[in-house]
């Protein structure tokens, strides 16, 4: 048997990567926001301009178990960019070996070659599972901060939407 193997996404594992994105929709129960594509996810990991980079889990046997897709962030108040892990997931059988902690690992080495300020991610409030992970390997929740979104509605609506007075 292999051991648990890291490597960086080519664009040959953006069907697979797109497969385990909709599993963690479902767990999240939110699969109705999972409207991604493969190809929207190719350009977003490989095309002119990347605007997010993934790193692959492979089992003992090989096999793709899980994936972490990250992207660069900036703290002003550091004034050095950070690393924004969007999704760490791992498939259920593969759960308890190793995986998640052998990407969060290798993602913890590229912020350090990358001289990142910070490596953050939120995580529902709802998986204990996951809280307690990350709080074993010394991550902690940032408190008094509140996470807001825009979405395509909300996005257009201020982008037209008359200019300030």
């Amino acid at each position: 048997m292999l051991p648990i193997q890291t490597r960086s996404a080519a664009p040959t594992d953006c069907a697979e990567i797109l497969a385990m994105v909709r599993e963690l929709a479902a767990f999240e129960k939110l699969e109705q926001e999972a409207v991604a594509t493969e190809g929207e996810l190719r350009l977003a990991l490989f095309g002119p301009r990347p605007s997010a980079e993934a790193l692959i889990a492979l089992d003992r046997n090989g096999r793709t178990m899980g994936f972490a897709l990250f992207f660069a962030s900036f703290s002003t108040f550091l004034g050095r960019a950070g690393l924004y892990l969007e999704d760490l997931y791992v498939r259920p059988e593969a759960r308890g070996a190793g995986l998640g902690r052998a990407l969060l690992r290798a993602l913890a080495q590229i912020a350090e070659e990358r001289h990142a300020g910070r490596l953050e991610w939120s995580v529902l409030d709802w998986n204990g599972r996951a809280i307690e992970f990350y709080e074993r390997l010394g991550a902690r929740p940032v408190d008094g901060w509140t996470r807001y979104r825009m979405t395509d509605a909300s996005i257009r609506a201020l982008a037209s939407g008359p200019a300030p007075s």
